[in-house]
């Protein structure tokens, strides 16, 4: 499916799929979240071309794609990567665990909020009075 020439940045990063809607798209591209070829834009209007590179940051991490295609909806995922290519590394991946188990809390007995079962016992004895 082959779109136009060229396209504006916010409707491809909708088609892409890299956003949940065009109007978040306009105001990831107006915030400077967004690069072209490098070079920072903050025009939603701004138009990308086949080949150009994008650098993207979202919450917590960052994407490169190469555009390969415009698109002309937005439509299922598989359909919305053939629009991109990923330039980003794969993760490195170990084996250790890189989150560590919290260890369990302690408490002595009689300290801190009192269990359900201490509870039942605190409720059947005031019931006895």
């Amino acid at each position: 499916m082959a779109g136009p020439e060229r396209q504006r940045i916010d409707k491809w990063l909708f088609f892409a799929r890299a956003v949940k809607s065009r109007s978040l798209a306009a105001r990831l591209v107006q915030s400077g979240a967004v690069r072209v070829n490098r070079e920072k834009i903050v025009q939603a209007a701004f138009p990308v071309k086949v080949g150009d590179g994008l650098t993207i940051s979202l919450d917590r991490r960052v994407i490169v794609w190469r555009v390969l295609d415009t698109g002309v909806r937005r439509g299922p995922a598989e359909e919305a990567r053939t629009l991109y290519e990923d330039l980003a590394p794969p993760p490195a991946r170990s084996d250790t665990p890189t989150i560590k188990p919290a260890p369990a809390a302690a408490r002595e007995a009689g300290a801190g909020r009192p269990t359900k079962k201490e509870r039942r016992q605190t409720d059947r004895w005031r019931e006895m009075d």
